[in-house]
């Protein structure tokens, strides 16, 4: 996904994808973008629904390109957001009368997804990532048979072990796998009070694609040139950023989305309320002092560059939600980011000693074995786990290209030069 600022002349310049789809987002106007296929572009938009205490993400189609000029799209585009600001629900009447019917005995893909996403996902507590993953493979992935009756998949597995190839060769063998776990969980949800659809799961038919772990982390040894890509990212709220992912091990989702609220500087943690897993995985970071001095430097840069989004987010940014976004960057900018961080920080805390136990603990893993099972975590996290996590800091700036003191003074560069700058489309992410 990259930002740029949409026109007749850049969206000409698309090329055409040969695998899934891509998204190219508007910097000018959060929630407008291109969906380039391989034989079409078409202008959308998207935006979240509130009415009352619930909330939905609502995708609409707005014109094929060509047959729709840039600047007519982004008018359109402009409305479009503004009902769904105001708790309206733009789509025509036929499509959402369309959606609800179904019948109990035989539900359509779509009603039974809502069903599954109600009764299990928010009541078992999911976080709002897990449910966005789920509601991806539904209606963009398996949109051809979203209000068709699941019983036609049922009593036709070929169909699902055809779309589940041609996911393969379009998007790649994890997401034809991922798409595919999602449609068997929600048919044998709705098998237990559907009890006229076929017994067998019709993703039986699957031949499934091997998965291996990737092996994409980090050693000691490759942490000096890695930090000397960190210190040129010309943004430094995405620099900080970066760098307290390799120091914490966490994933992206969770650091993106802290707030200032979660951060309790005289106890030394961080607060995360929804991680993988849900709000019954919630648990707080350890801090050591050099991920307090992170934290610190990107509260200060962020309330300069973004005074209004700081306020609420601890790594801000101009998009939509107000905080990064996207995190990724081009390999030749930075060789590692994301989960290879994470990984990075497993492979370095076994390097620096840290036990098996402390690991999991630091990284919110679930506690392998019964006596482990014993183990109360938070009655750990202010000392024992605070000194473990000292340690992989340690060690990390260790291996740094300069010492510690020295990534204080990385050069700050202004806002107004970065937005004229290449890396434009990350600021806004």
């Amino acid at each position: 996904m990259s930002h740029v600022a949409l026109t007749d002349r850049v969206i000409i310049g698309l090329e055409p994808t040969k695998g899934c789809q891509k998204i190219v987002r508007d910097s000018e106007l959060p929630g407008f973008f291109v969906m380039v296929g391989s034989r079409s572009k078409t202008f959308m938009v998207q935006g979240d629904l509130r009415q009352g205490e619930r909330r939905q993400s609502l995708r609409m189609k707005i014109g094929k390109v060509g047959k729709i000029t840039t600047r007519e799209a982004r008018a359109k585009a402009k409305a479009l957001l503004g009902q769904i600001a105001d708790g309206v629900d733009p789509r025509p009447k036929a499509f959402l009368a369309k959606k609800v019917v179904s019948s109990g005995r035989d539900p359509t893909l779509h009603d039974a997804w809502l069903s599954y996403r109600n009764s299990h996902l928010r009541r078992k507590g999911r976080s709002r990532k897990t449910e966005d993953n789920y509601a991806d493979h539904v209606v963009r992935l398996m949109e051809p048979w979203l209000h068709q009756p699941l019983s036609i998949l049922g009593k036709d597995p070929a169909l699902v072990k055809r779309r589940h190839d041609e996911l393969t060769l379009e998007c790649g063998p994890y997401m034809a796998n991922g798409c595919m776990r999602t449609l068997r969980a929600i048919y044998n949800h709705a098998r237990k009070s559907a009890r006229d659809l076929p017994t067998e799961n019709p993703v039986f038919a699957v031949d499934w694609n091997p998965e291996r772990r990737r092996d994409s982390g980090m050693g000691q040894e490759e942490l000096p040139s890695w930090f000397e890509q960190l210190q040129k990212l010309a943004n430094p709220v995405r620099r900080e950023l970066h760098l307290f992912l390799l120091l914490s091990g966490s994933r992206p989702e969770v650091i993106k989305t802290a707030k200032p609220d979660h951060l309790n500087l005289r106890a030394r943690l961080l607060y995360i309320p929804e991680p993988k897993g849900g709000a019954d995985k919630a648990f707080s970071i350890p801090l050591s002092r050099a991920m307090i001095k992170c934290l610190l430097r990107v509260i200060a840069v962020g309330r300069q560059m973004y005074p209004n989004q700081s306020e609420e987010w601890l790594f801000p940014a101009d998009s939509a939600s107000g905080h990064i976004m996207e995190h990724k960057e081009k390999r030749a900018t930075l060789a590692y980011w994301g989960n290879e961080l994470r990984q990075s920080y497993r492979t370095i805390g076994q390097s620096a000693g840290i036990s098996e136990i402390d690991m999991h603990l630091l990284m919110n893993h679930s506690l392998p074995g019964v006596n482990a099972g014993y183990i109360t975590r938070n009655k750990l996290t202010g000392s024992h786990l605070r000194s473990a996590q000292q340690v992989i800091s340690d060690t990390v700036l260790g291996m740094a290209a300069q010492p510690e003191r020295s990534i204080a003074k990385w050069p700050f560069i202004p806002r107004s030069r970065m937005l004229g700058s290449e890396d434009r489309f990350k600021i806004a992410a």
